[in-house]
C-alpha cells in the first residue's frame, strides 16, 4: 500500500482486506475513507461511537458529497468496524443513499463506425473495434493477450474481468481480419496491445484518450465515455451477430501496399517459428496453410 510507516490499526485493516483478496484499488479507497473519518473525528477511529458515525454521514450530506462517494465511504466504514474492530453494533446508524439512475448515452452504429475510422492509428482502431465489436470494458481490452484469440471457436477469452471472472465473447470474422493485420504490423509477443514498454500492456487511460481524440475528429457531439461503449442494446445486437465493422468503409481497414482482397491474408514464406503458433491461434484450422497469416 505505502512505504511510509503505518499504524498497527491501519496494518490490521490492510491485512483483513488482503486476506479477503480485495484489489489494490479497493484497499486504497477503504484506507482513504477511514483516514478521512479519523480526520473528521480528530482522533483514532477505533474510539468512535455510533453517534460519531451518524454525524459523519450527515456531514458528508451537508458537504454535497455525491451519493456514490457516500456509499463507498459507508462500505469502507462498515468493513472497518465490523471486520477489523469487530464492533458491528456501531454501524447501525449508517444508511446507504439512493443513487440516481440516468439513461446511458448510446452511440448509433454509424457513429461507432465514424469513431473507429477516426481512431489515431491501427493500434487504436483495433482496440476500439474489440471494445465495440466484442462488447469489452476498456480494462479488459487493455489486458488482452495474443493467446486469448481462439479463431477455431471464433471466441475471445477475457481473463479476470469484472468480478474476477473469466468469460468468452464472440469474435466476428471482420474483427479477426483486423486483428490479423494489427499483428502483422506490430508483431506483439504477449500483450495484444502493448504499451510504450512492450513488457506492459496499454493502459485504460491511453485508450480513453484515443477515444476522446477520435470523437473530436469524427465530429461526434455526444459525450462518449467507457460506459457508453457497452450499452445493453448494443450487446443484444452483438448476440444477433450484428457486425459493427461491416459499417466501416474499406478505407478505414488497413491495406497492404500493392495487395487487396484475399491477398491481404497471404503470408510471406519463411516466417519465424513463433509465427506458426500465433497462426494457429489467429486462423481457423481448416484454412489453406498459405492463407494462415496473423
Amino acid at each position: 500500500m505505502s512505504k511510509k510507516p503505518i499504524s498497527p490499526l491501519r496494518q490490521r485493516l490492510i491485512d483483513d482486506m488482503t486476506a479477503r483478496r480485495f484489489k489494490e484499488k479497493v484497499q486504497k479507497d477503504y484506507v482513504r475513507h477511514v483516514r478521512r473519518f479519523a480526520t473528521f473525528l480528530g482522533q483514532s477511529p477505533d474510539t468512535a461511537t455510533s453517534e460519531d458515525l451518524r454525524r459523519y454521514q450527515l456531514h458528508m450530506a451537508q458537504q454535497q458529497v455525491s451519493p456514490w462517494s457516500i456509499n463507498s465511504a459507508i462500505a469502507a466504514l462498515r468493513f472497518f468496524f465490523i471486520v477489523t474492530l469487530e464492533r458491528p453494533d456501531l454501524v447501525r446508524p449508517l444508511r446507504l443513499v439512493t443513487e440516481p439512475r440516468k439513461t446511458p448515452i448510446v452511440l448509433s452504429q454509424e457513429e461507432v463506425a465514424r469513431l473507429i475510422e477516426a481512431a489515431p492509428g491501427l493500434k487504436y482502431k483495433a482496440a476500439l473495434s474489440v471494445a465495440y465489436g466484442a462488447g469489452l470494458r476498456v480494462s479488459e481490452v487493455a489486458n488482452l493477450k495474443v493467446s486469448d484469440i481462439d479463431s477455431q471457436r471464433m471466441m475471445l477469452r477475457v481473463e479476470q474481468g469484472k468480478g474476477q471472472r473469466d468469460r468468452d465473447v464472440m469474435l466476428s470474422p471482420r474483427l479477426l481480419e483486423l486483428l490479423r493485420e494489427w499483428w502483422k504490423a506490430a508483431r506483439p509477443q504477449v500483450w495484444l496491445f502493448p504499451g510504450q514498454n512492450p513488457i506492459n500492456p496499454i493502459t485504460p487511460r491511453q485508450i480513453n484518450r484515443a477515444v476522446t481524440a477520435a470523437k473530436d475528429l469524427a465530429g461526434i457531439s455526444k459525450r462518449v465515455s467507457p460506459r457508453a461503449r457497452r450499452p445493453r442494446r448494443a450487446l443484444r445486437g452483438l448476440r444477433a451477430r450484428v457486425d459493427l465493422l461491416q459499417l466501416l468503409p474499406q478505407s478505414a481497414l488497413p491495406q497492404v501496399p500493392g495487395r487487396g482482397g484475399a491477398a491481404m491474408a497471404r503470408r510471406p514464406r519463411g516466417g519465424a517459428a513463433s509465427d506458426s503458433l500465433l497462426s494457429r491461434r489467429l486462423h481457423p484450422a481448416g484454412a489453406d496453410r498459405r492463407d494462415r497469416v496473423p
